[in-house]
């Protein structure tokens, strides 16, 4: 599994199983070998410490082995970020979000505990996971502590042990600074050079024949060589990710089982479903040091087994990642299939979940609402379960224009109301976000009044958060309260580091203050003199963002 560097990886991202993957491997060959990086670089990876050292000190300094500090690497993956923002492969599903970050989060913490992410680290860089809505089986490390994860490796993931592989690996990478160490090493080129690659490939993906027109042959192989990640960094991030995802309690035997079911499918010669395979090649050593090392590891649980949550939220990746309606048909004949009620449970709850959203995707709601009656009765014994399913109701009766019903599907959930004045770090994500779409949908007043102080509650706790920013704007707008949702929104896209666009929105807010088309109450004063600050904070922001490209 030798990963391929942020740049290759970048040429893959979202496009992976699209005819365009190959042209933006030329595009980035080109524009290497233009720079003058033609050659590989052999790289050495961190070595470790004793083991009478802390853990702590196995960390590589900001100058070891990299002349690219935290602040540049944090800033260079912001403008990545930037780029893949916009792409309309990237989404934001609350639910597999949620799902994604209950694996995600416990990883960072056993990475502080063992001493492997530094205070510096934790504090600066993002950490933050973009989800692509890409069937094909991928997952991959940017720099400044972004990752990134296709749905269609959620999909086929059998349990949560094998997810908090991949992530721990990947995590890994960041954590031990491969990233930035291999950049510095990349022919002494500026760091925003390499950033300009990353983005003149996105670029050239949205174009096909402009991008074919700059294929010179034989260029990319040498590219790629340059820009694969050493076989010592991959096997560091074996072992770190490896101690990362038992520290966070995840069974041993998920990075073993995800090895073999890589492993496996190799051996039926990658068809281009697998790209994780092409950027992490599987070797045999690698291999049996995984297998060691899981027959040493304390044992734990045996969860080799999918759990019915786990199995409805591999569905839903599923259903998001392929949305053809041949596919969304497919699901529906395979749930109406006179074997079900002798699957497993698992299985079927997988079933009835991927035909009930596929059926809502196909406008078919009385078969939706059939579907969503059978896994209710199936999973109502598995809290978590049935609460993916009260979620998918009201998810499907928004979608069918039921607010009612959507309502009476979330309030069914008392954590999940997020009443005014509850600390937000109790609410759940997905009942808030579909409770602000439900009352938005009304058009009344008064109900965009009860979800916008939930809102307010969260963005405060979470102002990377860009969805949340945006309902709250349109909450604020069906009360009739322009200014603040003009300043929503332009926090909705400096969360998404546009600040571009966010400037322009708070221009817009100040020059109706100018000419006096809201109201003169003591709230708009505030609120100007709010706008008046973020303006100032976001040029500064645009600035910087400027000066970096």
């Amino acid at each position: 599994m030798e990963l391929t560097s942020t740049v290759f990886i970048l040429s893959t991202i979202f496009k992976s199983n699209r005819t365009i993957a190959p042209v933006n491997k030329v595009v980035l060959a080109i524009i290497l070998v233009a720079l003058g990086v033609t050659s590989p670089i052999p790289l050495q990876a961190q070595s470790s410490a004793p083991p009478s050292k802390p853990p702590a000190t196995q960390l590589p300094t900001l100058g070891d082995g990299s002349d690219m500090g935290s602040s540049a690497e944090r800033r260079l993956g912001d403008r990545i970020a930037h780029e893949i923002y916009r792409d309309p492969d990237y989404i934001d599903d609350p639910v597999l979000v949620e799902y994604v970050q209950g694996i995600w989060q416990p990883l960072l913490a056993a990475a502080r505990v063992r001493g492997d992410l530094s205070p510096e680290l934790d504090e600066r860089f993002a950490w933050e996971i973009m989800l692509g809505r890409d069937r094909t089986v991928n997952a991959f490390a940017l720099p400044g502590g972004y990752l990134g994860v296709h749905l269609g490796l959620i999909a086929i993931v059998s349990n949560r042990d094998e997810l908090a592989s991949v992530l721990g690996h990947e995590l890994s990478h960041v954590t031990q600074r491969h990233i930035s160490r291999l950049i510095a090493k990349q022919g002494q080129q500026a760091p925003w050079l390499i950033g300009a690659m990353i983005l003149g490939a996105l670029a050239a993906s949205k174009n096909v024949d402009a991008a074919n027109a700059l294929i010179v042959g034989g260029q990319a192989i040498t590219a790629q060589n340059q820009l694969n990640f050493s076989r010592d960094m991959e096997r560091e991030a074996d072992r770190v990710g490896f101690a990362v995802m038992t520290q966070a309690g995840f069974d041993a035997q998920g990075f073993v089982s995800m090895f073999d079911k890589l492993q496996q499918a190799s051996r039926f010669n990658d068809n281009g479903a697998y790209p994780y395979l092409r950027s992490h090649p599987l070797t045999t050593e690698r291999i049996a040091d995984m297998q060691s090392r899981q027959s040493l590891a304390t044992p734990g649980p045996v969860n080799a087994a999918p759990t019915v949550e786990h199995a409805m939220v591999s569905a839903r990746a599923r259903v998001l990642s392929n949305p053809g309606v041949d596919a969304l048909r497919a699901l529906l004949v395979e749930a109406g299939g006179g074997n079900l009620a002798t699957l497993a449970a698992p299985r079927q709850a997988a079933v009835l979940y991927g035909a009930a959203l596929a059926a809502s995707r196909l406008r078919d709601f009385a078969n939706a609402k059939a579907y969503l009656e059978r896994l209710i009765v199936l999973v109502r014994s598995d809290a978590r379960a049935a609460r993916l399913s009260r979620l998918l109701v009201a998810e499907i009766a928004l979608a069918a224009g039921d607010a009612q019903r959507a309502a009476a599907a979330l309030n069914t959930n008392p954590a999940g109301r997020s009443d005014v004045g509850v600390d937000a770090s109790l609410v759940r994500r997905p009942e808030l976000l579909l409770g602000a779409q439900v009352a938005t949908q009304t058009g009344q007043g008064a109900a965009a009044g009860e979800a916008a102080p939930r809102l307010q509650d969260w963005v405060a706790a979470h102002p990377r958060d860009a969805q949340a920013w945006q309902l709250l704007s349109s909450a604020y707008a069906a009360q009739g309260q322009t200014l603040r949702a003009i300043r929503a929104d332009a926090e909705t896209q400096v969360a998404r580091l546009d600040y571009a666009a966010a400037l322009n929105r708070l221009k817009a807010a100040q020059e109706l203050l100018r000419q006096g088309r809201v109201g003169t109450v003591a709230a708009d004063h505030i609120e100007a003199s709010i706008i008046d600050t973020r303006r100032r904070q976001v040029e500064l922001l645009l600035r910087e963002q400027s000066l970096d490209r």
